[in-house]
C-alpha cells in the first residue's frame, strides 16, 4: 500500500500522541506539512520528535489546503476552529481525521459532518478510549451476548484539573471549548458507554460550576439514565476529584458483569447451566489522563486509532468512529446539560 501524504494541522497540547503514531505508522503515512500560526510551537515540534527526516513547518493554511499531494488532514486545534477547517481541507479534497469534540455546539457539529460527505471525503473523529485493549475485549463479550442482557450501566469519571489548568485562556468557556467536563474530559467514557450499551432513551441530571474552580462552564454532572434497551444506570462526572481517579464503566447483564477501570477490565462470568462462575482481565493498568497532566497516557491507542483512519481511506471506507456516529456523544451531552437546565427529563436525539 502506498503511503499516504498526511498534515497535521495545530501542534498545542493535543498534538504529541498524534505525531509519535505518524512516527511509528511511517511505513503507511508520510508526514507532508505541520501547521501552526505560533513560531514558537513550529520551532518547539521541529525540535521535539525523532521524525527520519525534516518535516516542512508552515503557518500558511493555503500552503497545506493547495497542495494536492496531500491525502489527508489532522485537525488538532481548538474546538471552535474545527468547522472553518474541515470545511477548507473537504473543498480541497483532503479526508480529515479531527480531535474531540467535533465543535462547540452540536449544530456546528452537524454542518462540519454535513460538509464531509457533500466533498466525498472520508471523516474520523478521535474518541480514542474505543480502542484500548479492554474495550475492545468489554465490546466482543457483549456482543457474544457473553455477560447477557444489559440490565444496568452506569459510569464515573471523577477526574481533577486544578485551576492552572482553567485559567488558560478560552479553557472551559463556551466560546471555545464548547463547555466544561462533559464535552471536553468525559465525552470519551461518554462515547465508550454508548458504543458498549447503546443509545440512551432518557437522562435526568445535575449539573454545576463547584467552588473549587473558577471557570464558565460545568465542573461537575450527575444523573440518572435509562437505556434504549431497558438497562438503568448513572453517571457522575467531575473534574474536582484531587488528585485524579480512573474512570469507570459499570455494566451488569443476567449472565455477569464487566467492569472497566480506564485500560484494565475485568469480566465475572456467572455460574450457569451447570458452568463454574470465572473471571477474566483484560488489559493492563496504564497512565489515563484524568489527573493534573491530562496527556498522561500511552499513545497506543491513537496509533490504532490512525491506523484504521489510513487503512480506511485506502480502502475507501467509513473509519471506525465516523463523524456522524461521533455525533450521538454530542447529542448525550445536550441532553444531560438541558435537563439540569430545565429540571425535567430529557430524551436525547439519535
Amino acid at each position: 500500500m502506498a503511503r499516504l501524504r498526511v498534515a497535521l494541522i495545530g501542534l498545542g497540547m493535543a498534538v504529541g500522541p498524534h505525531a509519535k503514531s505518524l512516527i511509528d505508522l511511517g511505513d503507511r503515512a508520510e508526514l507532508a506539512w505541520a501547521f501552526s500560526r505560533s513560531a514558537e510551537r513550529r520551532e518547539r515540534f521541529a525540535k521535539s520528535l525523532p521524525f527520519p527526516s525534516p518535516v516542512p513547518m508552515t503557518g500558511d493554511l493555503d500552503a497545506v489546503f493547495g497542495d494536492k499531494t496531500v491525502d489527508a488532514v489532522l485537525v488538532l486545534t481548538p474546538p471552535n476552529t474545527h468547522l472553518d477547517l474541515v470545511r477548507r481541507a473537504a473543498r480541497a479534497g483532503k479526508h480529515v481525521l479531527v480531535e474531540k469534540p467535533l465543535e462547540v455546539t452540536t449544530e456546528r457539529a452537524v454542518q462540519l459532518v454535513e460538509a464531509c460527505a457533500a466533498a466525498g471525503v472520508r471523516l474520523g473523529t478521535v474518541l480514542q478510549h474505543r480502542f484500548r485493549p479492554a474495550s475492545r475485549r468489554v465490546k466482543q463479550v457483549l456482543d457474544a451476548g457473553g455477560i447477557g442482557r444489559i440490565a444496568h450501566a452506569s459510569v464515573c469519571v471523577p477526574w481533577w484539573r486544578p485551576q492552572s489548568y482553567y485559567d488558560v485562556p478560552g479553557r472551559g468557556t463556551l466560546a471555545r471549548d464548547g463547555g466544561g467536563v462533559l464535552i471536553t474530559q468525559a465525552i470519551h467514557t461518554l462515547d465508550l458507554l454508548l458504543h458498549l450499551v447503546g443509545p440512551v432513551a432518557s437522562v435526568s441530571a445535575l449539573a454545576a460550576t463547584s467552588p473549587v474552580h473558577r471557570m464558565e462552564t460545568e465542573d461537575q454532572v450527575v444523573a440518572t439514565l435509562r437505556f434504549a434497551g431497558g438497562a438503568l444506570g448513572a453517571l457522575d462526572c467531575t473534574t474536582v476529584a484531587y488528585p485524579g481517579y480512573p474512570e469507570t464503566i459499570l455494566l451488569a447483564g443476567d449472565k455477569g458483569s464487566a467492569r472497566l477501570v480506564a485500560t484494565e477490565a475485568t469480566i465475572e462470568y456467572a455460574a450457569t447451566d451447570g458452568s463454574e462462575a470465572r473471571r477474566e482481565i483484560a488489559g493492563a493498568v496504564a497512565g489515563g489522563g484524568g489527573g493534573a497532566d491530562p496527556m498522561a497516557f500511552p499513545h497506543d491507542w491513537h496509533r490504532d486509532l490512525i491506523a484504521d483512519f489510513l487503512d480506511a481511506v485506502a480502502a475507501g471506507r467509513d473509519p471506525a468512529i465516523p463523524g456522524r456516529e461521533a455525533l450521538n456523544v454530542h447529542h448525550l451531552i445536550d441532553a444531560l446539560l438541558r435537563s439540569a437546565r430545565e429540571h425535567r427529563t430529557i430524551a436525547p436525539m439519535h
